[in-house]
């Protein structure tokens, strides 16, 4: 989570021709870079938050309304997310940018690049699902989700110690060959060859 305090602010109104007092104290403000505040952004923008930059590029209208997604604290005056200042902004930017994890991850020895897939919220519920991930860490950090995710798909195409890659337990020597005797000894019983 990240916590921004917003100064003062008072602004001139050129219709009016006054000063107008925004903000009469500095308030502060949660924020999430959440799966959550993804979601939301996405549902209202009909377009993948998460991509190539070139690609989908957000107007200042959209990263001002993802900021407002993100926000936690209740009851906040919607014109302030337009008169942020740049600071601020730089705070944000850095904290989403942030892996907020220790894990990393080696460079892939293949030479063929994997495809890029549009990533959605949609996508990322479904990968949770898949992977057993408990709904609440959709309020984790993004990156860290992100991150987390990579990690147990990783780990489920290990194979784990003591079993095939069917996913059957393997069995010992001594194993095998007492199985083998009880159904050499059942087929002797029935009079079958098998």
């Amino acid at each position: 989570m990240l916590t921004i305090t917003i100064p003062a602010t008072e602004l001139w109104d050129e219709n009016k021709n006054e000063f107008i007092d925004l903000l009469k104290k500095p308030i502060t403000l949660q924020l999430e870079h959440s799966l959550v505040s993804l979601a939301k952004w996405e549902a209202k923008w009909k377009k993948p938050f998460l991509g190539k930059q070139e690609e989908y590029n957000m107007t200042v209208e959209e990263t001002t309304d993802y900021i407002r997604c993100m926000t936690i604290t209740q009851n906040v005056n919607p014109e302030i997310y337009n008169y942020l200042p740049s600071d601020i902004f730089s705070q944000i930017n850095n904290y989403i940018k942030d892996a907020m994890t220790a894990t990393w991850f080696g460079e892939n020895n293949s030479k063929k690049k994997p495809a890029k897939e549009i990533i959605t919220a949609e996508l990322i519920y479904y990968q949770m699902i898949v992977l057993n991930i408990p709904i609440e860490f959709q309020k984790w950090h993004l990156n860290r989700l992100l991150t987390l995710i990579k990690v147990c798909a990783i780990k489920q195409e290990e194979q784990p110690t003591g079993v095939d890659k069917k996913g059957k337990p393997k069995m010992s020597k001594e194993q095998i060959k007492n199985r083998r005797a009880i159904n050499q000894a059942r087929l002797k019983a029935m009079g079958t060859e098998g």
